[in-house]
């Protein structure tokens, strides 16, 4: 059956939002946001940057780690990523930005900066404390 079309064309103003300005706590980024140790490895991570006050501010560990995770997660080119973070309240929530923003938090180039800092040690330590923290969790 074919219901007749709305008289009215869908507009942004009108366009709703399920979200209700909550993110939803059983979204798979909300979970792995409470299982990855963003604390954890942060100190290790600013020891790749000088301290004397030079250059454009570092980017966290957790938008540097949550970007990389995204990418190997959707395993997607960076420029993806960063359209993804952009268009995705949830992600932006797992790169750790405090609310939702329409701009890219970073230019898809810095994604090459974040893999110098991220060591394959680190990222197979963080992997080991989330397998860790999700075991902990069904227990």
């Amino acid at each position: 059956m074919y219901r007749e079309k709305s008289k009215k064309e869908t507009n942004l103003e009108d366009f709703h939002l399920p979200i209700d300005g909550r993110l939803n706590e059983k979204n798979r980024w909300v979970l792995l946001a409470g299982l990855v140790p963003w604390d954890e490895f942060e100190d290790e991570y600013a020891k790749n940057f000088s301290s004397k006050g030079m250059g454009a501010p570092a980017k966290p560990f957790r938008m540097a780690l949550g970007a990389e995770l995204i990418k190997r997660k959707l395993d997607i080119t960076d420029e993806e990523v960063v359209n993804q973070i952009i268009e995705n309240p949830y992600l932006q929530f797992f790169i750790g930005m405090e609310s939702y923003s329409g701009e890219a938090p970073f230019d898809s180039s810095m994604m090459t900066h974040f893999r110098e800092r991220l060591t394959l040690d680190m990222i197979n330590r963080v992997n080991e404390r989330i397998i860790e923290n999700e075991v902990k969790k069904k227990s």
